[in-house]
C-alpha cells in the first residue's frame, strides 16, 4: 500500500459544540464536516438526551462515519464533537473522542484540541496513586483531574483541574445538561463562540468550533472567541463565564494562519484570507524574481501565490491540478514511476508551464522531499527555470502544543542552510519569507508579540515542552 501524502505538517484536531438545539447532533455533524481538514483520523459525537450522554465515535471520514441511523441513535438538544488527527496516544479507536466517563461527578464528555506538556508528570502521578486509563490520550488526564477535585461543584472541580495542567488546550466538555468551552492561558489554539438565531420565538442556540468556517455552514453568528483562561458554562440558567486563570503572555499558533486553517475562516478574530494575501504580498517584496508565471502548489499554496502574483504584477495561473480523491493506493505501476505518489496527487499543465519561468509558491517545506519532486514535477512538464518561494521562514523546531511535527533531525531546514535546500530541491532560487515578514501580515503589532513562533526560533512559552520526556526548555534548547 502506498500512502499518497504530501510532506506536510499534520493538522491538529477540530472541536465543535452545541447547545439548545432539537438537532444537535446534526448540526455537530455539519460543523465537523467543515473541521476535517483539521484531523482526517478519526471522529465522534457525544449527545446527551436530557438525561444520559450517548457517544459514537470511529476511525475514518466525518461522511464514513455518521450516517442517517446513527445520527438518529444520538438524539437530544446538545452535544458536543471532534475530528482527530493524533498528537498525543496511539492512533487508535480507543484514543477516538469524545472521551466519556461515569465518575463521581456524574457522566462527563471531552474533545480537546492541543497538547497538555505535562501530561505524562501529572499521569505518572495518578498511575502510582492507583488509577486506571482506557486511553493514552493526553486528553484523559482531565477527568481524573476533575474526578479527584475537591472542589464541590463542576464548574469549579473543571477549573481546578485546568489551573493544574500547562500546555495548549481548547476544550468543549459536556454532561447531560451543560456545555463547557475553554482555552489555555496562553491563547494557543482557536475556539471561537456563536449562536444560531432560534426560529418561532424560540432561544437562540449557543455553539462553538475551532474555526468560523463552521459556523457559515451551521447558519450561526459569530460573537467572539473564547478568551484565553476563559471557562465558558452554557446551561438552562444561560451563559456564564469564569476566568479559572489569569491570561499569561499570548502565544497564539502562527501556523495557524500559514497552513492549518481554512481561509474562508476567522482565526483569532483575524481573516485567514486576508493574512495568507498578506504573506504573499510581502513575500514578492522580500524576494522577488524576474519570471513569466506565478504558480501556487495547491491548496494551501494558492492564497499566498495570489499575493505575490499581485504585488510583484507577474501573472498567476493554476499551473498545478490537485486530484483531492487519492488517500492511499494498492495499486502501482509494475516499473516503478519516478515519483508515482506525487504524480498521483498533483498534475501539471504543460501548456501552461511549457517554456516559462515560474515561480512556485508554497506554505512551508518540512522534509523537503515533496518539494524536490514538485520542482522536478513543473521542469519535467517543460519549464526553463523553477524558483521557489515560501510564505513562512524555515521551519527548524517540533512544535510541542497540538501540531504532529517531525523530530529536529527530520526537518531539513534545520539541517542545511538555504542555499543547501534549494540545492537538494533542485530550484534555480530558493528564499523564505522573514519572520518579521511574518508577523506584519498577520496583524502582529511589533510592540505586542501574541504569536507562538516556536517552529522557527526553537524557544518555547512553556516551561515543559517535550510529551514523552520531561524537561525544560533551556534544556531542550541548549
Amino acid at each position: 500500500m502506498i500512502e499518497i501524502e504530501l510532506d506536510k505538517l499534520h493538522e491538529e484536531c477540530g472541536v465543535v459544540a452545541v447547545y439548545g438545539n432539537p438537532e444537535s447532533a446534526k448540526l455537530c455533524y455539519l460543523g465537523l464536516h467543515a473541521l476535517q481538514h483539521r484531523g482526517q483520523e478519526s471522529a465522534g459525537i457525544a449527545a446527551s438526551n436530557g438525561r444520559r450522554l450517548t457517544v459514537y465515535k470511529s476511525m475514518g471520514l466525518v461522511a464514513d462515519i455518521f450516517s442517517e441511523s446513527v445520527l438518529q441513535k444520538l438524539p437530544g438538544s446538545l452535544a458536543i464533537g471532534h475530528t482527530r488527527y493524533s498528537t498525543a496516544g496511539d492512533s487508535a479507536l480507543l484514543n477516538a473522542q469524545p472521551i466519556q466517563v461515569d465518575c463521581n461527578k456524574g457522566q462527563i464528555a471531552i474533545a480537546h484540541n492541543g497538547n497538555i506538556v505535562n501530561a505524562a508528570e501529572v499521569r505518572k502521578r495518578f498511575e502510582l496513586n492507583g488509577s486506571i486509563f482506557q486511553t493514552s490520550s493526553d486528553t484523559e488526564i482531565v477527568l481524573h483531574l476533575i474526578a479527584q477535585s475537591h472542589e464541590t461543584t463542576l464548574p469549579d472541580a473543571m477549573a481546578d483541574a485546568l489551573r493544574r495542567i500547562e500546555g495548549a488546550f481548547s476544550f468543549v466538555m459536556a454532561t447531560y445538561d451543560h456545555i463547557f468551552a475553554a482555552r489555555d492561558p496562553r491563547g494557543f489554539r482557536p475556539l471561537a463562540m456563536g449562536s444560531i438565531p432560534g426560529k418561532d420565538g424560540a432561544a437562540d442556540s449557543v455553539v462553538f468550533a475551532s474555526e468560523t468556517c463552521a459556523f457559515d455552514l451551521l447558519g450561526a453568528d459569530y460573537i467572539r472567541d473564547v478568551k484565553p483562561g476563559e471557562l465558558v458554562v452554557v446551561g438552562p440558567e444561560g451563559v456564564h463565564s469564569h476566568f479559572y486563570a489569569p491570561a499569561l503572555a499570548q502565544s497564539q499558533c502562527i501556523f495557524e494562519q500559514v497552513y492549518f486553517a481554512r481561509p474562508d475562516s476567522l482565526v483569532f478574530g483575524k481573516s485567514v484570507q486576508e493574512s495568507r494575501v498578506l504573506m504573499g504580498r510581502q513575500l514578492a517584496r522580500e524576494a522577488p524574481v524576474d519570471a513569466d508565471l506565478v504558480v501556487g502548489v495547491p491548496d494551501s499554496g494558492l492564497t499566498a501565490a495570489l499575493g505575490y502574483a499581485s504585488e510583484s504584477g507577474i501573472p498567476m495561473q493554476f499551473g498545478l491540478v490537485r486530484n483531492h480523491y487519492v488517500g492511499r493506493t494498492f495499486i502501482e505501476p509494475e516499473q516503478r514511476v519516478r515519483d508515482f505518489g506525487v504524480k498521483l496527487k498533483l498534475n501539471p499543465v504543460r501548456q501552461l508551464l511549457k517554456g516559462k519561468r515560474v515561480i512556485l509558491i508554497d506554505d512551508s517545506i518540512v522534509r523537503g522531499t515533496t518539494s524536490q519532486k514538485i520542482v522536478r514535477l513543473v521542469r519535467d512538464a517543460g519549464a526553463t527555470e523553477v524558483h521557489m518561494r515560501i510564505s513562512c521562514p524555515p521551519t527548524t523546531s517540533p512544535c510541542y502544543y497540538g501540531v504532529d511535527t517531525p523530530e529536529r533531525r527530520h526537518l531539513i531546514a534545520a539541517r542545511k542552510s538555504v542555499a543547501e535546500v534549494q540545492e537538494f530541491i533542485g530550484a534555480d532560487s530558493l528564499a523564505y519569507l522573514s519572520l518579521e515578514g511574518l508577523r506584519t501580515s498577520c496583524g502582529e503589532p511589533p510592540d505586542d508579540p501574541h504569536y507562538c513562533t516556536s517552529c522557527y526560533t526553537g524557544k518555547y512559552p512553556t516551561n515543559y515542552v517535550d510529551l514523552h520526556e520531561i524537561r525544560p526548555v533551556a534544556e531542550l534548547i541548549k
